[in-house]
This record gives structure tokens, C-alpha cells and sequence, in this order.
């Protein structure tokens, strides 16, 4: 860390993921809490929402003393909002204020109204998780504004908000107490996503897109408003990569001042002693249910391939995933593919055959032999029926086989019942062939485990790896694919032979590009990239004292 340290009495980030494990904002959080703790020991305090009951407590919050205590036994907390305080079970175990919102969806008419007068937030066509947005941000602001009242408001004091569903509290503490500090990070634009995700090209038209005018035909006139406001009223705004700052900078009409790109730490990454012994675990595992399914027998030098992520079929690219696998059919290739596609979508349950068939080791091939979790909705699931589309059978004669794994790999899934990162481990190589990806933690993960990536010149991390190192697996354990609105089949193409030239290498040169890719991680780790941060909270304090 090159950045000196900016004192700060209160730093204090709300979003939805804290100690709520949805997608890769709790990632960013999660991870970077351990140098937020080495620079500002419980100064550090994190707001997430209280979503949990008795019968379904959140696996990663302890409540338990803390210094907190002291303004939680005297907090005077309005509308019957009710708050946890405790530790979240993280490297660091930062402080954390869980909050109970559900009294808050009687304020929303009234919150929108004054959102509207005071910042022209328009909420007149709110839908859909909107309002559970508002009311839980609107409850993390009201807990702020009490523990900024019990600490003094003549301290430096940063409010930190992540993604538009805070920018309701962003905007309440702006106009509530001036004398804090406020930062706003977008980790991807509401309307960029939704241009992207109703099949527009964004970036060839880039430049000739209105926000407002897109948000008006796509219906997101109310997320894109708040996010919009929230960006142009914090202190400092910040977005996590070049690519996504100059889509800011074009559909919210705001250049981020600062660019915070997403750091990683290795905590989760197993030791040198037991290294190779959690990748022998994973590769049994992921063959195993393979063989269960299949009734195939893989040798142990099964090329293993994997992608994942938030199932969005274009933006994540899963479509040129299958298609870039599907032209492997017909490559010269030393040893069997087997694919994985770990994306959750609107599982079912785990299929009863299949786990007959692995308690029982069953060798008989099972119906629809391509998945191993049902989904409610197998005529519209657009991965399913793409992989039926191409052809894979995974049969006998196949030596390119897909395998979709619908589910949260969370431990509990009724098939693998291991998490993401224990099965990661056990790849010979990711793809992330991203349209619309921010930044992009899947590949950034995958290299820290030593497993080579293909990602595109899309993605935040791709942009960083262009600008940072060699875009080769040689150099960086990385290739980087570029990607525009125009040129799908030409990057199918390069896919199918990146992944063709790892499944020919010899095991010296895996070797090598293992190492690299370990190498290019660890110049992502959060003691580098956390300066960046520091940036933002500097900006933020001097735009705050200048306003008071």
C-alpha cells in the first residue's frame, strides 16, 4: 500500500450483501473487511439488512459484545425499527449492525415524495424489489443518523453506500447531516445491465445512448433515477473499473471521481501442505457425480472446465461458453472436456436418481444425463435448452461432455454438498466469456486458485490484466479475448482454441501457467488495491469539509 493512510473516527458501508451472501458484492466486502480492520480497527462498521429468523439464522453473523454496545442500549430508533449488533464471521470479524426494516414499507409513499422534492428522484414507476430497497436503506440511514448523533457529529465520519438499492440512504444522510461524509459506489449501472440484458449492443452505440431516455423504454425509470441522484449528490463517487466509469460517465452523466477496482485475498485459497490434496478431493467429487450421471468412466486426466456466476445468459456469456465448447467436438484434443456450468437459477431440487446412483454407484447412464438439479421451468431455461440445442449427449462416444449445475454451491445442495471454492480448485481452467461484466470475480478467483482463466476485453478484470500484465496464460495465467457487439463467432472461435491449447499442454507448462496465474492474483490483493480506497475516503472528507 503506496497511499498513506486518511484519519477517520467512523467509517461506516451499508449495502444489502453484508453478512447476506448473494453475488459478488459481498465478495468485494467480505474480503476487503480484513484491511479495512488493519487500518481502522472497529472504526470499520458495516449495516446490512436483518433477513434472518430463528429457523433460518445468517451463517456468517455472531451476535455478541462489542463496542457498539454502549449506542446500541441507548439508540432511540423511530417507526419500530429494531437492529442486531455483533461480528461478521470474516477474516477481520468487523463490526456489524444488522437491521429488522419491515416497519419501513408504511414510509415509502412518503419517502418518495420527499426523495422528489429534495433530489428529483422520480419513484413513480417503482416496481419489483424497489420498495424493499427503500425501506431498508431508509431504516440503514435513520440507525446512521442515531449512532452519528451518539459519536458526535463533529467527527470525520464517511457513510459509504454500494449498488442503487442504498441511494435512498445515501440521500437521507445527505440531507440529514451534512457534516458526514458520503461515498457511492456503483458496481454496475442499473440501466447498463438492463441495456445489455434486453439485447442492445451498448458499447458500439455507447456514445449515442441517453440514460434517461433508456431508462423511460426499459422500464427503469425509478432505479435509474435513484442511482443517478445518489451518484451526483455523494461526496466522492466511485465505480470499480475504467470500462464501467465511462459507462457512468455517459448514462448517469457523471464522471466516478475515483476508480476502486475490486481486490481479493487469499484466506481462502487452502496451504501449500494441503493444496493438492483439496484438488485430488474436488476433481473425485466433480468426477464422481459426472460418472453417477453419465455412466461413463473419466480417466483421471479428465480436462475439467468450469464457468459460473449470476445467471445472466448474454451479459455472463454463457451463451458463447456452450458455443465456444461445442466447436471443442470437433478439435483434435489430448484428453476428455468435461464442462461444468455451476450458474444458479430457479432450482427445483436435486434429481433423487442421481443421488441413488452416487450412494449407490450405480453405473447405468440417467435420463437427461446434462443436469444434475431439477428446474422448475426446463422449457424456458435458456442454459438447458442451449445444451440440448448443440447436441451434447454425454454419451459413450462423446469427448466433449456439459454438465448444468443449477444451485447455490453453498455445502447444502443435495449433490456435490461443498462450497464453490472447494470445487474450484479442482479445474483445469475457467472461461468467463462476460458481454457486460463490471469487474468480474469469477476469473480473479479462479487465478488465485491456480487455475487458468479466458475472460474478454469486456470485463473490469480484462481491462486490468490488458493494462497490467500480459494477457497470455504463459505471462499471466490470463487470456484475454477481445470482445465487441460484432464479432461473436470470431471469439467463439479463439475461445474453443485457448481452451484447446491447455488441454494439449504438456504438465511442465501447466505447471508454469499455474504459477503465473497465483502470481497475477496476488497483485490484486486488497493491501495494493485498498489505496484506492483511501483516495475516495480523502476525496470524500475534503468535499465535506468544504460544503460545512
Amino acid at each position: 500500500m503506496n497511499k498513506e493512510k486518511v484519519d477517520v473516527d467512523l467509517l461506516i458501508e451499508t449495502s444489502w450483501e453484508v453478512c447476506n451472501k448473494i453475488g459478488g458484492i459481498y465478495t468485494v466486502l467480505s474480503t476487503k473487511a480484513k484491511t479495512l480492520q488493519k487500518l481502522y480497527k472497529d472504526k470499520n462498521i458495516f449495516i446490512g439488512p436483518d433477513v434472518w429468523t430463528a429457523e433460518t439464522p445468517s451463517p456468517f453473523f455472531t451476535e455478541t459484545r462489542t463496542p457498539l454496545d454502549k449506542w446500541r442500549k441507548q439508540a432511540e430508533l423511530p417507526y419500530g425499527i429494531t437492529v442486531r449488533t455483533g461480528r461478521w464471521e470474516i477474516p477481520g470479524r468487523p463490526l456489524v449492525v444488522l437491521v429488522k426494516f419491515d416497519p419501513m414499507y408504511a414510509m415509502n409513499d412518503d419517502l418518495y415524495g420527499e426523495m422528489w422534492k429534495r433530489f428529483r428522484v422520480d419513484s413513480l414507476h417503482a416496481y419489483g424489489d424497489y420498495g424493499e430497497a427503500a425501506a431498508f436503506s431508509h431504516a440503514a440511514a435513520l440507525v446512521i443518523e442515531d449512532i452519528c448523533r451518539f459519536n458526535g457529529l463533529d467527527k470525520k465520519i464517511i457513510a459509504h453506500f454500494d449498488e442503487w438499492t442504498t441511494g435512498m440512504g445515501l440521500l437521507h444522510v445527505k440531507a440529514t447531516l451534512p457534516t458526514v461524509a458520503t461515498i457511492f459506489t456503483t458496481h454496475a449501472t442499473s440501466i447498463g445491465r438492463s441495456i445489455c440484458g434486453n439485447g442492445k449492443p451498448l458499447y458500439d452505440y455507447l456514445k449515442g445512448y441517453n440514460g434517461d431516455q433508456m431508462a423511460r423504454e426499459l422500464n427503469m425509470e425509478a432505479k435509474h433515477s435513484l442511482e443517478k441522484a445518489a451518484a451526483h449528490n455523494a461526496d466522492c463517487f466511485t465505480t470499480v473499473s475504467e470500462i464501467t466509469a465511462i459507462e457512468c460517465e455517459q448514462l448517469l452523466e457523471i464522471r466516478p471521481a475515483v476508480v476502486t477496482p475490486n481486490g481479493f485475498e487469499a484466506n481462502f485459497v487452502p496451504s501449500k501442505t494441503n493444496f493438492e490434496s483439496c484438488r485430488d478431493e474436488a476433481r473425485c467429487r466433480l468426477m464422481s457425480v459426472a460418472s453417477a450421471l453419465t455412466g461413463k468412466e473419466y480417466a483421471d486426466d479428465t480436462f475439467i472446465l468450469a464457468t459460473s456466476g449470476r445467471c445472466e445468459y448474454r451479459n455472463k456469456g454463457l451463451d458463447l461458453f456452450l458455443d465456444s465448447i461445442s466447436r471443442l467436438k470437433d478439435t483434435k484434443l489430448d484428453r476428455d472436456i468435461l464442462a461444468f456450468i455451476l450458474v444458479p437459477a430457479w432450482v427445483k431440487e436435486p434429481r433423487t436418481d442421481l443421488v441413488n446412483a452416487l450412494e449407490m454407484n450405480q453405473t447405468e447412464a440417467l435420463s437427461d444425463r446434462v443436469i444434475t438439479h431439477w428446474v422448475n421451468n426446463p422449457d424456458q431455461d435458456m442454459v438447458l435448452n442451449s445444451i440440448h440445442r448443440l447436441g451434447f449427449t454425454n454419451d459413450n462416444d462423446s469427448k466433449v461432455d456439459v454438465i448444468y449445475v443449477p444451485c447455490y454451491l453453498n455445502g447444502n445442495d443435495g449433490i456435490f454438498n461443498t462450497d464453490y471454492y472447494s470445487l474450484l480448485i479442482g479445474m483445469d481452467a475457467t472461461v468467463f466469456p462476460s458481454y457486460y461484466e463490471p469487474w468480474g470475480y469469477t476469473p480473479l478467483e479462479s487465478v488465485a486458485f491456480g487455475v487458468p482463466t479466458v475472460t474478454t476485453s469486456l470485463s473490469g478484470f480484462g481491462q486490468w490484466i490488458l493494462s497490467s500484465s500480459s494477457p497470455i496464460f504463459a505471462k499471466s495465467g490470463v487470456s484475454v479475448i477481445a470482445r465487441g457487439d460484432s464479432n461473436y463467432n470470431e471469439v467463439a472461435d479463439k475461445i474453443s482454441a485457448a481452451v484447446a491449447s491447455l488441454d494439449n499442454s504438456t504438465a511442465p507448462q501447466l505447471t508454469a501457467i499455474s504459477k503465473a496465474a497465483r502470481k497475477t492474483a496476488s497483485k490484486a490483493a486488497w493491501t495494493y488495491f485498498i489505496e484506492y480506497y483511501i483516495e475516495a475516503f480523502d476525496i470524500a472528507l475534503n468535499n465535506a469539509a468544504t460544503r460545512n
